[in-house]
């Protein structure tokens, strides 16, 4: 194993919600708020993944993959995500939330964080109760991957 490898392996500390426990009461509060009927849970579980896949949360990007894969998501629509736009597993609706969630994750990228073409394709498919939780849910999970890519938790490996 090269230096780098090595020194990505190593967590910085315990989990942040382990060590406040108040915090994980309060996000597990938020992300079931933030749960949308009009929301398609498959739909929830690729902003989750894609968000993670920018992020490089190694926990969440196995987790959302494996989520997805027991509600019975493809290998190859999972495999898809990071290049839904050249893929055809997508739906339109779909797309959007992703096209969304890419704005969202990646304010710092444009002077438009987020242009009204990419709201206004969302909004075709979500009403603004579904656009709110697709918008608190994709906040939820980029503070989930920056407390983990932080502190340096990965997946397979327990605190």
């Amino acid at each position: 194993m090269n230096e780098t490898a090595t020194t990505l392996s190593r967590q910085r500390i315990e989990h942040p919600v382990a060590l406040i426990p108040e915090a994980l009461k309060a996000l597990s509060a938020a992300s079931k708020a933030a749960k949308n009927d009009d929301v398609p849970e498959t739909t929830a579980e690729l902003v989750h993944l894609r968000a993670s896949q920018i992020n490089g949360c190694s926990i969440c990007v196995d987790m959302h993959s494996r989520a997805l894969k027991k509600a019975g998501t493809s290998d190859e629509r999972l495999f898809a995500v990071s290049a839904w736009r050249d893929s055809p597993y997508f739906d339109d609706a779909e797309r959007a939330a992703l096209a969304l969630t890419e704005a969202v994750t990646r304010l710092a990228d444009r002077p438009d964080p987020v242009p009204d073409e990419i709201w206004d394709e969302a909004a075709r498919y979500y009403d603004d109760r579904a656009l709110a939780s697709l918008i608190i849910g994709m906040g939820l999970i980029n503070l989930w991957n920056r407390l983990n890519v932080a502190t340096r938790q990965q997946a397979g490996q327990v605190g």
